[in-house]
């Protein structure tokens, strides 16, 4: 049994070779290894290489690290340290089983092993055996660092760490069944797939999110609502091979997770006769009637508007070319140019996607010079005229590239009622209520409208308000008549603007050469003032330093002894001390008395020792440099002596 010195000891050298910080925790250890210092640290840290031997117990612990048929070295001088590693000696005691973990791994099951060191790769294999029904002769364990090992061979003599990964290998097995192929499949049902559809036409991207379990069917159908593009006209592109039916669920169409890029445009359509399109009427009717997604626009039958026995435009068409309560003004813009397209054609005025006010922005408050009139388009589904307008006048090339050329062109749908009061607001605070007023009480045959819109200092003008039925000519002289207003009204904008930025260029000259000097004068003011504060520092400095030499020598002059006289029982030396003016300092020094007295004396005259060397002429010497604890007799400077103060260099 240790006793207490030999306890503390071990407990000391247990801590240290542990790190256990906790003493009660560290003590149980011990004490449940009966203070085997050896055992209790393999029990927290399992030693797997040299062998270790306990000062306490004499006993040591074999490790694999040791090889008889060399000679032991010499024994190493004795330390604090209980642990030291040395040579085996005759008392061998076995090493307590240390506990294995093992996390394996085949295909998609995670199995844990817990066993102690002492147990065989095989133990290993038979528990397998039981958690995932494989024989072991069928069975190939994978993952030892040390490469494959013997199904008997020992786990101790593997070196293993505590905690070891494997897997298991059956290549004499078949393959999982399809079960497992349905459990991948039923997890991809559960994931969500992005899809970003460009819409070719208006080279606009959309991401899309589905789940799993949505068909091609419900992407294509969600994809006509947001591009009025009926399915039976989507023509796509980056659909995987596998995608054949439009039944098929995402999960199992081949699609890349978790996102996936397709492109859709509309599919071109044959001219159709007339007679074709007279047969195909009552078609459009049951389709409409029987499946909502893939009725098709008049447009794409070539039938015109109104032509069908007398029927309006409207009840032809699927989509509007606004949707009613649009939140945001620039994506109810975007399908307003998508649906015109696919009306009218790709050869039309370029509408401003974006905020009425954005359209003001761009068209008025900017430079004189590249200022433009804003046109403003209301459209109009039910009336008569609409049809004829936008195809034969507003798509002509030469209104196209006038327009493009001088003009914003903004447009708006007054269908919806919803859409109607929406824009008449914004007519009221943009052009005053003489306007919206004027538009409010346009009959829907009057329709469509074509604002000419010109921007003024305070205000904007209404220039000229132009309906549908009109020609391409007059439209274009009208354009024309606008434009001329606004050429004259810009000369006199470029000329003021001109003559603004002359006049504030010559300020900004002014401003910038008085900002200038006064820089300059503030930079000799602050180099003045930077100037005197120097001088008054260092003044400061100056005093300060003179205030501390005034009182060092004072106070050497209050410390040094009195002077003998010359009559006196002990000896006395008389020096005779020339100043660099060509004074002289006379004084008697007792011949007992230390050099540093001297020094001191000649300093509480202003000459301290560290500034001024003290010479003797004959032999010359520099007095300063001689010990200054020694007596003047010692020194030689007996009975009387004359020296001189030289400045240090």
């Amino acid at each position: 049994m240790a006793s207490n010195m030999d306890r503390e000891m071990i407990l000391a050298d247990f801590q240290a070779c542990t790190g256990i910080e906790n003493i009660d925790e560290a003590i149980t250890l011990l004490e449940q290894n009966n203070w085997d210092l050896v055992a209790a640290i393999n029990g927290v840290i399992p030693q797997e290489n040299g062998i270790l031997q306990s000062d306490y117990g004499g006993e040591t612990i074999p490790g694999p690290a040791f090889d008889p048929s060399h000679p032991a070295p010499a024994p190493a001088p004795s330390s604090s340290s209980a642990f030291r590693p040395v040579m085996p000696s005759r008392q061998i005691v076995e090493r307590q089983p240390r506990m294995l973990d093992f996390r394996v791994e085949y295909r998609d099951r995670n199995v844990d092993v817990v066993l102690e060191d002492s147990c065989t790769v095989g133990e290993i294999k038979q528990i397998l055996e039981n958690e995932l029904q494989i024989p072991v002769s069928k069975m190939l364990l994978k993952g030892w660092k040390t490469g494959d090992v013997e199904d008997s061979t020992v786990l101790k003599s593997l070196h293993l760490p505590k905690n070891n990964s494997l897997y298991v290998l059956t290549p004499d097995l078949p393959p999982p069944s399809s079960s497992s192929h349905a459990g991948a499949l039923q997890e991809s049902l559960n994931q969500n797939f992005m899809l970003i559809i460009t819409h070719r036409e208006v080279q606009r991207e959309y991401n899309l999110n589905f789940s799993g379990s949505s068909t091609i069917q419900e992407v294509k159908r969600n994809v006509y609502d947001l591009t009025s593009i009926p399915v039976r006209h989507q023509l796509w592109e980056g659909w995987p091979t596998s995608a054949t039916d439009d039944s098929m669920c995402l999960a199992e169409s081949g699609l890349s997770y978790p996102c996936h890029r397709l492109t859709v445009g509309r599919r071109s359509s044959p001219v159709q006769t007339r007679e074709q399109s007279e047969e195909q009427s009552t078609d459009v009717h049951m389709v409409s009637d029987s499946d909502g997604d893939d009725f098709e626009d008049a447009s794409e039958f070539g039938v015109d508007d109104g032509e069908v026995f007398g029927m309006a435009s409207s009840a032809l068409r699927k989509s509007p070319m606004m949707p009613e309560n649009a939140e945001n003004e620039g994506d109810a813009l975007l399908q307003f140019t998508a649906e015109f397209s696919s009306r009218y054609g790709d050869c039309h005025p370029v509408f401003f996607i974006g905020s009425l006010e954005a359209a003001f922005q761009e068209a008025f408050y900017v430079k004189a010079r590249d200022r433009k009139l804003l046109a403003i388009y209301l459209h109009h589904d039910e009336s008569v005229l609409t049809n004829v307008f936008c195809s034969q006048m507003l798509c002509a090339e030469s209104i196209v590239s006038y327009l493009s050329q001088n003009f914003i062109t903004w447009a708006w749908d007054l269908t919806k009622d919803a859409n109607r009061a929406r824009f008449l607001t914004m007519c009221n605070r943009h052009f005053g209520s003489v306007v919206a007023q004027t538009i409010r009480t346009q009959k829907t045959d009057q329709f469509p409208l074509f604002l000419i819109i010109m921007g003024k200092r305070s205000s904007n003008e209404v220039l000229n308000v132009i309906q549908g039925n009109t020609t391409v000519d007059e439209l274009m002289m009208r354009l024309m008549a606008a434009m001329e207003i606004f050429t004259a009204q810009q000369q006199e904008d470029i000329k003021d603007e001109d003559e603004r930025e002359a006049r504030e260029n010559v300020k900004r000259e002014q401003d910038e050469a008085y900002r200038l000097s006064l820089e300059a004068d503030r930079a000799k003011r602050e180099a003045h003032e930077r100037e005197m504060a120097e001088q008054f520092r260092l003044e400061q400095i100056r005093k300060e330093q003179e205030e501390e030499r005034e009182a060092i020598r004072l106070s050497l002059e209050q410390a040094l002894p009195p002077e003998p006289k010359e009559e006196n029982a002990e000896p006395v030396s008389k020096l005779r001390i020339r100043t660099p003016s060509g004074e002289f300092l006379e004084r008697r020094f007792l011949a007992s008395n230390k050099l540093q007295i001297v020094f001191d004396f000649v300093a509480s005259k202003g000459f301290p020792w560290d500034e001024f060397k003290l010479l003797s002429t004959f032999p010359r010497r520099d007095v300063t440099q001689l010990d200054p604890n020694k007596s003047l007799l010692e020194v030689k400077l007996f009975p009387q002596e004359t020296l001189f103060l030289e400045a240090k260099e």
